[in-house]
Order: structure tokens, then sequence, then C-alpha cells
């Protein structure tokens, strides 16, 4: 989705990942994200105009986020954990209830696919250890497509990318990599970036610190 951020003029890098990411046997309903994000605002007695104040986001997408009207992006998650002082991962997938994970391939969970306002799908991605409780990264597989407009996101935390397919376009302020598969870039997610397919999609693993 595109969300008017009102403090940022980069919009969500996220935004430009499309996913084919087949169900494996752990799927999480996509709804599920939405109630995540409704449970913990109410637990915490956090109003809508209090998060809009701290995230920039309207309140009208913050009430279709948790209506499940919208499938929040990653970045978007990101920043609602900082406004609700809730960890990154328990937006993401849940809280987790084990010291350690093991995912074999058929086990890998898909956790969301994220849409536009419009209903456009925009990406999916495979949690790999949403088991571990109290974890401050996040591991995932996410499908990729190409991005002409070569928009900007920045947001709290770090990031790692290592290319599985295709060949993956890297901007990171002003400066512009192409990638290959077993290249790798890491990067403080503060710095204005982006992560595209150079052409059709690509694959990444991507590691997620909240920060």
């Amino acid at each position: 989705m595109v969300e008017h951020e009102k403090s940022a003029g980069y919009k969500d890098r996220y935004e430009v990942l499309t996913g084919n990411i087949e169900h494996g046997s752990g799927a999480v309903d996509v709804e599920a994200i939405g109630d995540r994000i409704r449970s913990i605002r109410e637990e915490k007695g956090i109003s809508y105009d209090e998060i809009s104040a701290l995230t920039g986001f309207d309140v009208d997408t913050l009430t279709r986020i948790e209506a499940n009207e919208i499938q929040p992006q990653l970045g978007t998650l990101v920043k609602l954990s900082k406004a609700l002082d809730s960890a990154f991962s328990r937006l993401l997938s849940g809280v987790g209830s084990r010291l350690y994970s093991v995912t074999r391939k058929h086990e890998r969970m898909p956790v969301t696919r994220s849409t536009s306002p419009r209903g456009r799908k925009l990406y999916s991605y495979q949690s790999l250890a949403p088991e571990v409780q109290g974890r401050h990264m996040e591991s995932l597989i996410v499908d990729l497509e190409e991005n002409p407009d070569k928009e900007l996101s920045v947001h709290d935390g770090e990031e790692f990318i290592f290319v599985l397919e295709g060949t993956v376009l890297v901007k990171i302020e002003k400066d512009e990599f192409e990638l290959e598969p077993g290249d790798s870039v890491y990067y403080l997610s503060t710095t204005p970036h982006m992560v595209a397919a150079k052409k059709e999609r690509a694959r990444i693993l991507a590691v997620l610190y909240e920060g």
C-alpha cells in the first residue's frame, strides 16, 4: 500500500515487493496482523490520534489496517511497533514461545500478502523463525518486483539482504548497485534506500533488525 506520511517524504520500500509464495503447512491468516495491532493498541489504551501523531499515518489508514482492509507493509509495521511500544516481531508473526526454531523448507510460514488501497497485491513474505520468543530480528523470504519510480524509504532499524534469485537493484541515497544471486547488502534502515527487481521478479532473504 502507499500510505500518506506527514513526517517523511519517502514511501515504504516494501510497496515495490510482490509475491507468489505458496502457502505451507503453517499459514497465518492475513487478517491476524490487523487484529494484533488493534488488540495491542486497546491493551495499551492508545488512541488513533496518538498513533497518527507518532507515525504520520492518517486515522483513516490506521482504521483500515485494523479492519484488515489494508494489509500493512513491513516498514509500516516497524513504525507502528515503535508507536505502540511493542516488539516488531509481535505485530509481524506473533509472540512465539520457544528458545529456538528449526524451520524445514516445507514448514516456512507465509505471514501476509500486502495490498495497496486499491487492492493491488504488493508482496508476500514468509517468516522463517516465528516461534522464537523475545526475538529482535525477523528473517523473511520476499519476492521483489520492478520499481520504475525508484521510490526511497526510511524507517528505524537495520536490514540485511541476500539475493537468492534474479538481479536486484539496490539504491542507497545516491549510490546504485546491481546484485546477483549470492551477493548481499547490509545497511541502516534510517538511510534512504530502495530494493527492487531489475527486471520482472527476484527473490531475496531479508533479515530485519528492529533497532
